[in-house]
């Protein structure tokens, strides 16, 4: 009963690490429109506690994390 989130837009930023991801991020999250999704591909630890800290500084919204072993996912609405 999962509701299914489609990305405008994927940026993989695997192998980057911190702070190289939130920065990518917030470049390239202004290159979709207002209510658009994007998701962002990760292996920084560290983006779990940045990308939430950033997404409420930045008035955007996460609306899902996954972990895979050392892959993170996030799905960020603009």
């Amino acid at each position: 009963m999962s509701e299914e989130i489609n990305a405008v837009k994927t940026m993989d930023l695997k192998g980057l690490p911190c702070p190289m991801p939130v920065v990518k991020v917030s470049k390239g999250i202004k290159e979709i429109e207002v209510g658009q999704i994007l998701e962002v591909i990760a292996t920084d630890p560290g983006a779990l506690t940045d990308f939430p800290a950033w997404a409420r500084t930045n008035s955007n919204k996460i609306l899902k994390t996954e972990q895979n072993s050392e892959i993170i996912k996030f799905y960020i609405k603009r």
